[in-house]
């Protein structure tokens, strides 16, 4: 049986550091449209701003005038989010999912550590001079309540 769409956001933005703050805000409104925990939402903002912060200083080495695509999916227990990029893409994606392992010697490389911790599932797919595809998946503790309307 498909899931069943309860909300959904298509969220392009140029690839400007401050824009990490309304991607996740944008994705913190989609699924605060449920209830769940506070733990859940700040684990789920974490995520959603590691992921687009990668896209920013590894995928486009801090560009600014490229295009960030953040979509998110709310279904009646989990939440979908894709952050997309046409960057630089990465070159092995196993090592760079590996904990301290970072392109540039001022960060700390644990931006897919934190995804991993706090997701359920983490897919990142990426191709050299194409782009990196990074799809986060949360499942939720509390689901939508479908109440009759009489």
């Amino acid at each position: 049986m498909d899931k069943i769409v309860k909300n959904k956001i298509i969220l392009e933005f140029l690839s400007k550091g401050e824009n990490v703050a309304l991607a996740r805000i944008a994705i913190a409104s989609l699924v605060s449209q449920v209830e769940l925990t506070i733990t859940e939402l700040e684990e789920i903002k974490v995520a959603t701003s590691e992921a687009v912060s990668n896209a920013i200083i590894h995928g486009y080495e801090n560009k600014t005038d490229k295009t960030v695509k953040v979509i998110g999916v709310l279904y009646e227990d989990t939440i979908v989010i894709e952050i997309t990029d046409e960057g630089i893409g990465i070159a092995d994606v196993e090592q760079a999912l590996k904990p301290a392992y970072s392109t540039d010697p001022e960060r700390m490389g644990l931006g897919f550590v934190f995804m991993q911790s706090f997701m359920d599932e983490v897919e990142v797919d990426s191709h050299l001079d194409v782009g990196t595809k990074v799809k986060l998946v949360k499942k939720l503790s509390n689901k939508f309540e479908n109440k009759a309307v009489s």
